[in-house]
């Protein structure tokens, strides 16, 4: 593949829709690739914002809004990097040619939606995964729970993101606030849920899985090392590369993960989620892009999930190899505040081989992600408390 100048006539353009923490470093690994990028989100100064060649504000589930801005931006790629997107736009986009939706419209529409990339799973794809129904209404839910899905188990809204609106509920007492925190946790439906058993597993992977294109042009798979990781909350708070797993649950892991991602089809870097107990495997979720916790891979691998993102959706080579065990901790805001500083980054630097990032949102709360410490080690078991150690020195204050 050629790429032009940019901001010139022969530049190769890409749009990025949602431009948060992970827009941000896409955008960084597009431009190192001489792509010129445009970057937009819903609220102004948005990580990417900063780092685009041109930055819009728009609420992008307004289809004609969105329609607007690709007429005007005549974008090569879409890349999508969050779920409040009109999809369904997304679609008519890609059917006229205006431009390439990576890693597909039809991905996005599937992926964006749990009930749509769960029914592919279990109901098309025949995948394991935990036992699962859909609800519209509190009674509905409450149905669901009593007709076999029984308790404890999972409430989500149908499209959220980061364990937004996500609860753990061990018992009737608990399902009405369950579903009003749903309904607010949504990032486009406000109105729709899936509650999921709970099922015993020993650990969760993150497992990056890549289509791109060989020498001959060809479409290839290629995984990169399992990622493990904690959560509260639904929320990740840190993850480590590689993930020890027995030979028969990680080829498993590998099957599952291609059969998803061969039926979505496309080209780039997909996040494919999976429960492990033994060499037992099941199917979680999966987002068509880099995901979260493989912000790890900034320090663990020789190129990290941004780069390799960048890289496959252009059809240019990419490289999955690790280069050391690595591991990420979360920085959170802990304060409410527009103006926040972040004490203690000396200190946090110090920790060796550690590395942050520092995110720029323009506003933090007490939950909000502003920033996370990498770090590697010899070990999974070094690089995780290297990493815990540096996010413990970074300290956010209200200015």
């Amino acid at each position: 593949m050629s790429i032009g100048t940019p901001l010139s006539p022969s530049a190769t353009r890409v749009l990025l829709l949602g431009s948060g923490e992970l827009g941000k470093e896409i955008i960084i690994a597009l431009q190192r690739l001489g792509v010129e990028v445009i970057a937009a989100d819903r609220y102004a100064n948005a990580p990417g914002h900063q780092v685009a060649h041109r930055a819009h504000v728009l609420d992008m589930t307004d289809a004609n809004a969105l329609h607007a801005l690709v007429e005007s931006e005549k974008p090569h790629l879409i890349v999508p990097e969050i779920e409040a997107i009109a999809i369904d736009a997304l679609a008519e986009i890609e059917a006229a040619g205006m431009a390439r939706v990576i890693p597909t419209a039809r991905a996005v529409q599937l992926t964006m939606n749990r009930e749509g990339i769960r029914c592919l799973a279990a109901e098309e794809l025949h995948l394991p995964t935990s036992p699962y129904a859909f609800a519209s209404s509190l009674a509905e839910l409450q149905a669901a729970i009593d007709g076999g899905i029984g308790y404890p188990c999972f409430v989500k809204p149908v499209m959220s993101s980061s364990g937004k609106g996500q609860s753990h509920v061990t018992g009737p007492e608990q399902v009405a606030s369950a579903w009003e925190y749903a309904a607010k946790g949504g990032r486009v439906d406000q109105g729709r849920v899936i509650v999921e058993g709970q099922i015993e597993f020993d650990y969760e992977i993150t497992l990056l899985t890549v289509r791109s294109l060989d020498a001959t042009g060809e479409v290839v798979t290629r995984f990169c090392e399992p990622i493990g990781h904690k959560q509260v909350k639904g929320d990740y708070v840190e993850s480590w590369q590689p993930q020890a797993m027995n030979p028969q649950a990680l080829e498993r892991s590998r099957e599952i993960a291609r059969a998803v991602t061969d039926n979505l089809g496309g080209l780039g870097l997909f996040g494919v989620e999976l429960f492990i107990n033994d060499d037992q495997v099941w199917f979680s979720e999966v987002s068509p892009r880099p995901h979260d916790t493989g912000m790890v891979t900034m320090a663990s691998q020789r190129f990290s999930e941004f780069e390799i993102h960048a890289r496959a959706i252009l059809g240019l080579p990419i490289d999955v190899s690790l280069r050391a065990p690595g591991a990420s901790a979360v920085i959170y805001g802990g304060a409410e505040s527009k103006n926040l500083i972040f004490d203690g980054v000396e200190a946090a630097l110090a920790v060796p081989e550690s590395d942050i990032r520092l995110f720029g949102k323009p506003e933090s709360f007490e939950r909000r992600r502003m920033g996370v410490a990498l770090a590697t080690g010899k070990n999974t078991d070094e690089a995780r408390e290297r990493a815990r150690l540096a996010a413990s020195y970074v300290k956010p204050r209200a200015a």
